[in-house]
């Protein structure tokens, strides 16, 4: 399962975000991982989630964070959820065509190995392509 929380710059995405996070770390049996553009969340989230900080491991396209993604899980199969703190900006990428791969890749990678995700997005919802709405 794939969810987006999208919305623009200020609309509170962070902070649902951090809400979603908590809750899943009080109440999940896996393990809840966290990516985040940059240091923010440190002192937000539950100590149990296993905060990464995307800007330490250059990330920088989606084909990288395909390769991060795999690589968490290889290194942890008990990994329930991941969350991702504004793709667009981590990835630096548009919401375009290939937002749209990625999210459709982060759906297959869910049904075959059971991780949700939980995706935002600082873009109005709008511009969402059609492929994305199915996310929203």
């Amino acid at each position: 399962m794939v969810r987006i929380i999208m919305g623009e710059k200020g609309t509170g995405k962070t902070k649902k975000l951090i809400e979603l996070i908590n809750d899943a770390a009080s109440q999940e049996a896996g393990n809840v991982v966290c990516i985040e553009a940059d240091k923010t969340m440190t002192f937000d989230i539950h100590y149990h989630v296993r905060l990464i900080v995307a800007s330490d491991y250059e990330i920088s396209s989606y084909e990288a964070m395909r390769g991060f993604i795999s690589g968490l899980y290889a290194g942890n199969y008990d990994i329930s959820h991941i969350f991702v703190d504004n793709l667009l900006k981590i990835v630096k990428g548009k919401c375009d065509h290939e937002a749209e791969l990625f999210l459709d890749w982060l759906e297959k990678f869910s049904r075959l190995h059971g991780v949700r995700f939980t995706v935002s997005v600082s873009e109005d919802p709008s511009h969402a392509t059609d492929g994305m709405q199915k996310y929203l």
